[in-house]
């Protein structure tokens, strides 16, 4: 008994040592300048964050082509490194800000620096030292591109007037505002345990005694609410549409109470998972198929004609920039002997 363990531990032993030395291997060698190789385990580690994001397992097809963008990238930055082209920490740490900056405004504040890599984490499975590593490089490779193909790059054209009224005519039907509010709002929020619940509530009572259903009133509530000492929060709420998906986030008590009201309206007292809410509509507008004056969304300056250009003209950088980046990296690997592929270890 004690001989047949001992044999079974030595084979399974023996088995994660062939397994180790295994990813260790090459799949592939970039040999640009220098010889670099792209060992099994990185390929694994690649193909195993696509099959997270997919929800499906690559074929050996699908392997091979996640190896050709890994090489792909490698002679890219052996190519940049050769010439001389860099991007400076200074410029990743801008790029960083600019991230920061979009969530801040998206979270009505700055986030702090926990908050930040724990939303990074959430979106790239990366942490943040990993997620500036892989931002250096892309925004290496991109560099490089730029530098090496500007013919390509600056010869991009905006759409002309045709173009946009064509799209807008085939695209008519779906360029649809939905039924949408715009509102102010009062939060009380609650804590976990029932004594601050309990507090919250009295306080949301008093709010809705005080407040009633006058509008003048709920915006001297909300003025006093702007004080870091009033117990309770308030403010714009933005526009809410009357769609599915606005209403998995606000909740379908939160959309029915709001689509009831008329604009000026105060509501009654609304619970939701982190607190208590009353809210006063202060614009409405109806269901509309959008003419190309017409502002594409609410908030912002932007029209439609303004958003279906902006649109074609990121479909015409698309394709220069494929067009650049394919005529980049047939050079990088014209002869053949930049890289080399050991066909026999993508399949692993």
């Amino acid at each position: 008994m004690k001989r047949n363990v001992l044999l079974m531990l030595f084979v399974l032993i023996a088995a994660a040592l062939v397994s180790a030395q295994t990813d260790l291997q090459p799949a592939a060698l970039v040999k640009l300048t220098k010889t670099e190789p792209i060992t099994v385990k990185q390929l694994k580690a690649e193909v195993q964050k696509i099959e997270a994001q997919t929800g499906k397992k690559l074929t050996n097809d699908e392997r091979k082509q996640v190896l050709d963008v890994m090489i792909n990238e490698r002679l890219a930055l052996q190519a940049a490194e050769r010439d001389k082209v860099t991007v400076s920490d200074a410029e990743i740490n801008q790029q960083l800000q600019q991230a920061r900056s979009a969530m801040a405004q998206s979270i009505g504040r700055q986030p702090t620096d926990a908050e930040f890599e724990s939303a990074i984490k959430q979106q790239t499975g990366m942490d943040l030292a990993s997620y500036k590593d892989q931002l250096k490089r892309l925004s290496t490779v991109q560099k490089y591109l730029m530098t090496k193909k500007q013919d390509i790059l600056q010869s991009i054209k905006k759409p002309s007037e045709a173009e946009i009224k064509n799209f807008y005519d085939l695209n008519k039907a779906k360029l649809v505002r939905p039924d949408t509010v715009r509102f102010s709002m009062i939060f009380i929020p609650y804590g976990n345990d029932a004594a601050a619940k309990a507090k919250a509530k009295e306080l949301a009572d008093k709010l809705v005694k005080d407040i009633g259903t006058s509008p003048s009133k709920f915006d001297e509530a909300a003025l006093r609410g702007q004080s870091a000492t009033a117990g309770y929060q308030a403010g714009d709420g933005g526009y809410l549409p009357k769609t599915a998906e606005a209403q998995s986030i606000v909740g379908p008590e939160f959309m029915t109470v709001a689509f009831s009201l008329k604009q000026g309206e105060v509501s009654r007292l609304i619970e939701n998972s982190k607190g208590y809410q009353i809210i006063k509509i202060t614009e409405t507008y109806g269901q509309k198929t959008l003419d190309l004056d017409d502002i594409y969304q609410l908030g912002s300056k932007v029209t439609v004609h303004d958003y279906i250009e902006n649109l074609l003209y990121q479909q015409n950088q698309q394709a220069a920039f494929d067009r650049a980046s394919k005529e980049l990296v047939d050079e990088l690997r014209a002869g053949g002997k930049s890289f080399q592929i050991f066909e026999d270890r993508i399949a692993y």
